[in-house]
């Protein structure tokens, strides 16, 4: 989740983290369903949670914590 605290694009956060494309595709689409990051096209343009499309889309999409996804992380 610190890789998170600011808009960052897919490609970045592979770089950051190491992990495959798969394992990175996993891990984002559990932060998801947890409602713990937000999905952005571009720097400031939140998408709609309906227009998200993991399976077409995953690597081309920005990413951010959401409040509860820092709440959660800040917590433990």
């Amino acid at each position: 989740m610190d890789e998170l605290y600011f808009v960052t694009h897919y490609d970045e956060l592979q770089k950051s983290l190491g992990f495959t494309s798969e394992a990175l595709k996993i891990l984002i689409i559990s932060l998801w369903n947890k409602g713990w990051i937000r999905c952005y096209h571009g720097v400031d343009n939140e998408l709609d949670p309906d227009s998200v499309d993991f399976e077409k889309q995953f690597d081309k999409y920005h990413y951010l914590a959401s409040k509860e996804g820092l709440t959660a992380h800040n917590s433990r």
